[in-house]
C-alpha cells in the first residue's frame, strides 16, 4: 500500500512542480489554512516554544509571528517539492550567497570546512552553493541526514538533496564516511544542521538559547577540531517569499587552534541572531526544548 500511496503522490507532485512558483504558492495557500486553522499542527508547542523564547512580546505579537511561520513552513515544502524541476539557473537566482568565495578558496588550497546551519529559512536550497563546485578536483560536498522510515519517500527526497551533486550521509554513519574521505585524501565541505536535538544519552553541552537551557550537539565541533578543518556558519535570511540570502561567516580558520566548546558556543550565538531577526523562518514546531538538566543529571547516575 505505501508504495501506491508514493507513486499516486509522486506523479501528482512531478506534474504541479512545473508550474513556477508564484502559482504553487497560490495553490498551496489553502494548506496553510489547514494546518492553521483547523487540523492546528503542533500549534500548542510553536504557541510554547515563541512565549518562553520572547518572554517581552505581547500575545498578539507572538501570533503574528506564529502565522508567519506556518505560511513560511508550507512555502518551504513548496519549494523543496520545485527541487524536481527547478534549473540552476533559477536556483542561482533566489538563493543568492554572500562571500561564497571563502569556500572556494579553501577548496582549492585542499582545506576540508565543517559548515554549521540550522533549520532557518529554506535549508533544502542551501546546498545549491555547490552547482559552481562542480570541476574542482578531489573536492566532496556534503551533507548529513535522518533516513525516513518510509524507503520510498526517503529514496524521494534523498533525490532532491542529491539535485547539486551533494553527497547525502545518514547521521549514524557520518564518523566511518568523514574517515573514508580522509584516508582518500579528499577535500570536502560537510554540512550539519546543528540545531537539532540531542538523544537523552548524548545532553553534554548546554548553552542559554532564546531565554532557555538548551542542549547541543557538539558531534561537528568535534569533527573539526579532530581533523584542524575550517568552520563556517551559514547566516541566512528570508529577502522575500522564494528568495533568500545566505552570508558565509567564518568562525575559525582552523579548529584545531580554538578550545574546548569554543566552536559550539559561537554558533549558537550566530544562530540565535539569525532567528532574532525574523523569528518566523525558524522551525517551531520541533520539540526543542523536550529536554531539562534533570534529564542530563539523571543520565550520568
Amino acid at each position: 500500500m505505501s508504495a501506491v500511496v508514493f507513486y499516486i503522490f509522486y506523479a501528482f507532485v512531478w506534474v504541479l512542480a512545473w508550474l513556477p512558483l508564484p502559482v504553487l504558492y497560490v495553490i498551496t495557500y489553502p494548506v496553510y489554512l489547514l494546518l492553521y486553522y483547523v487540523v492546528r499542527y503542533r500549534k500548542k508547542v510553536v504557541r510554547r516554544n515563541l512565549t518562553n523564547s520572547f518572554p517581552d512580546k505581547s500575545l498578539k505579537e507572538i501570533k503574528q509571528i506564529e502565522r508567519r511561520f506556518y505560511l513560511h513552513f508550507v512555502d518551504v515544502f513548496t519549494e523543496t517539492l520545485k527541487l524536481i524541476h527547478i534549473s540552476d539557473e533559477e536556483m542561482q537566482r533566489r538563493m543568492h550567497f554572500v562571500n561564497p568565495e571563502m569556500m572556494a578558496n579553501f577548496a582549492k588550497e585542499k582545506k576540508s570546512m565543517v559548515v554549521m546551519l540550522g533549520h532557518y529559512g529554506n535549508w533544502e536550497w542551501i546546498t545549491s552553493i555547490f552547482i559552481d563546485y562542480k570541476n574542482i578536483d578531489g573536492f566532496v560536498a556534503g551533507e548529513l541526514y535522518r533516513p525516513l522510515k518510509n524507503k520510498y519517500f526517503d529514496s524521494f527526497f534523498l533525490s532532491l538533496r542529491k539535485r547539486f551533486g551533494t553527497l547525502n550521509i545518514p547521521k549514524n554513519d557520518a564518523l566511518r564516511a568523514i574517515l573514508g574521505l580522509r584516508r582518500e585524501g579528499k577535500t570536502f565541505a560537510l554540512g550539519f544542521i546543528a540545531d537539532q536535538t540531542p538523544s537523552r544519552n548524548n545532553l553534554n553541552y548546554w548553552n542559554t538559547f532564546l531565554n532557555q537551557e538548551t542542549p547541543f550537539l557538539t558531534g561537528p565541533e568535534r569533527i573539526a577540531r579532530k581533523g584542524g578543518d575550517a568552520v563556517i556558519y551559514f547566516d541566512v535570511r528570508k529577502v522575500k517569499r522564494g528568495y533568500y540570502s545566505c552570508e558565509l561567516v567564518l568562525v575559525s580558520p582552523n579548529a584545531k587552534e580554538t578550545a574546548e566548546n569554543e566552536i559550539t558556543d559561537k554558533y549558537v550565538e550566530l544562530f540565535e541572531n539569525t532567528i532574532k531577526r525574523d523569528p518566523a523562518c525558524w522551525l517551531w514546531s520541533h520539540k526543542r526544548w523536550k529536554h531539562k538538566r534533570a534529564d542530563a543529571t539523571e543520565g550520568d547516575k
